[in-house]
């Protein structure tokens, strides 16, 4: 089973770099920022949890995220592959799901980081909002308050798996297909 973490700030390109390997390489896209919008959508207690953080640009708590990925992991175990996007965001997630993921035999073998400048974050995000309709996307205030936080509290997640020696870096500038061109790439030499 091939796992890959794709790794970046809000706006890198995650979401749309994955449902490109998820059709190359046929592996599942897990998307824990779906997953948490999904439950804010239909109002469950979760999403209305999790939707006091994600308003004001925080992270989610770490036990509510990672009980969301144990339940996926445990109901996809025979998956060909996942693509973790937007997750592990902390040092502590990381560790949990590196304990979660050996519990069952499995293991990362790729975190790849998309390197975007702030400003290009930004302007993508902006853009995007007038399509995806979502209002922590609308606001360049909370936009620049979530690239905080995560070079805060989540850029860190890279040394972790670049100790383990499963770090790769891409450029995330150019056209999408380039882009993508590049992460293959790193796949391919796995």
């Amino acid at each position: 089973m091939l796992n890959i973490v794709l790794f970046g700030a809000p706006g890198c390109g995650k979401g749309t770099q994955a449902s490109l390997l998820k059709e190359k390489y046929g592996i599942d896209h897990v998307s824990t920022g779906e997953v948490i919008r999904d439950q804010i959508a239909r109002g469950t207690q979760l999403g209305k949890e999790m939707e006091s953080y994600t308003s004001q640009g925080k992270l989610a708590p770490d036990q509510i995220v990672i009980d969301m990925i144990d339940h996926y992991v445990t109901e996809h175990q025979h998956a060909k592959g996942n693509i973790f996007d937007g997750f592990p965001r902390t040092i502590h997630q990381a560790e949990e799901f590196d304990r979660l993921l050996t519990a069952r035999g499995l293991k990362i073998d790729k975190m790849i980081y998309f390197d975007v400048p702030e400003e290009e974050l930004v302007k993508r995000i902006l853009l995007r909002s007038k399509e995806s309709g979502r209002a922590d996307d609308a606001s360049e205030e909370v936009i620049r308050k979530r690239i905080e936080v995560y070079r805060e509290q989540t850029a860190v997640v890279a040394k972790f798996y670049a100790a383990q020696g499963k770090y790769a870096e891409v450029n995330g500038l150019g056209q999408i297909d380039e882009v993508f061109g590049r992460i293959c790439q790193i796949i391919d030499s796995i």
